[in-house]
């Protein structure tokens, strides 16, 4: 009895690999940036009360990279459905490409975030004038998700490219 193996009964294991990993990656640097800095602003709000609410910034731009993970999650989910159009591995390794450049990104940019919301808040609270610097700095970080993100949608395009059907 000859086998029908082509390797591309398990391409749907990559794709979904992908979107868990866009979704757990970028939600720990979410959940990384968010404790960091949220420790900042707690330890800030013990001498400087009045400045928590406009030193929350690094914290609600840690929970965005969570919505980057989850935007190309189901960006991926979506494209796999091997019963309605064929799933090769091209489309298994673009999802997991496209996943992993989102997640990971967004893991980097959530510890940069943390660690210069957990010290950007405290130097805030001593010095006011470095707020527009920290401000700034926390853009960059986040630009970083932002630059997975927009990469990881692009990888995930290229999926049903592989064979012209």
């Amino acid at each position: 009895m000859v086998s029908s193996f082509s390797g591309d009964e398990t391409a749907p294991f990559f794709g979904f690999l992908g979107a868990a990993a866009a979704l757990v990656f970028s939600c720990m640097g979410a959940a990384y940036g968010t404790a960091k800095s949220g420790v900042g602003v707690a330890s800030m709000g013990v001498m400087r009360p009045e400045l928590v609410m406009k030193s929350i910034v690094p914290v609600v731009m840690a929970g965005v990279l969570g919505i980057y993970g989850l935007i190309i999650a189901v960006i991926i989910s979506t494209g796999i459905n091997p019963k309605a159009k064929s799933y090769y591995l091209f489309d298994g390794y673009a999802h997991l490409s496209s996943g992993l450049a989102c997640g990971l990104a967004g893991l980097s940019a959530g510890m940069a975030i943390g660690i210069v919301g957990d010290a950007g808040v405290r130097a805030n609270a001593q010095q006011p004038k470095l707020f527009v610097g920290m401000i700034l700095i926390l853009i960059f970080a986040e630009a970083l998700a932002l630059y997975g993100l927009i990469v990881g949608i692009i990888l995930s395009s290229r999926a049903g490219q592989s064979r012209a059907e």
